[in-house]
Order: structure tokens, then sequence, then C-alpha cells
């Protein structure tokens, strides 16, 4: 019997249901993006899912370093610092790694 948690994901790898996300499905895309989470990566993936908790939509970038101005100073607060952490993109990887549906508009990034 195999240990590996299978997750209902759509063609582009994003969770259908934003309910299923846990840290077992964390392990398994960042592994599939070859990267190492560290607190800095947390911190979005968790603003992400704490926004979608409140208000049940996908936070924009912008708005995410609107607020990380306000919590973390301006050197986490750009978009150059998310892209770091993120190469993928905001909504191509932090918003899969929060366990998002794959957003319909990528203007996420904007």
């Amino acid at each position: 019997m195999s240990n590996i948690k299978k997750f209902d994901r759509d063609s582009d790898g994003f969770l259908n249901d934003p309910q299923d996300w846990d840290i077992k499905f964390v392990e398994t895309v960042s592994s599939e993006f070859n990267i190492e989470l560290k607190d800095n990566h947390w911190d979005v993936i968790n603003y992400i899912r704490e926004y979608f908790e409140k208000h049940h939509k996908v936070p924009e970038l912008r708005e995410l370093l609107k607020s990380f101005r306000i919590k973390f100073g301006e050197n986490k607060a750009t978009r150059k610092y998310i892209y770091n952490l993120f190469p993928y993109g905001y909504g191509q990887q932090a918003c899969k790694l929060a366990g998002m549906r794959q957003p319909k508009k990528l203007w996420l990034d904007l």
C-alpha cells in the first residue's frame, strides 16, 4: 500500500478544492518545483491562505505587497522580492503552493 497521498488537481497541477490543502500537498508541489521552502516562502503562503479564508478569494499581488510593507517593511514588499522567492511567478507558483485553484486570469501578478 502506498503512503503517497493523491490530490485532486487540474491539468496544470493546481488543487481543484483549496480545502484539500495540507502540508503534504506543499511538500509535493515544492519538490516538483525543486524548491526548499524557508520562512520567507511560508510568510507568503500563509498570507495567501489566511486572506483566502477571510475573503474567499485569492489576493492580488499588490494586496500582498501592501500588507507586507506594513508587516515586514519595504524590503519584503517588492515584486523583485516575491519573484526571487517564486521565480515561476506569484500566480503560477506561490498560489499553487498555497493550494489555490488556478487563477482564471494570471493578472494576480500585476
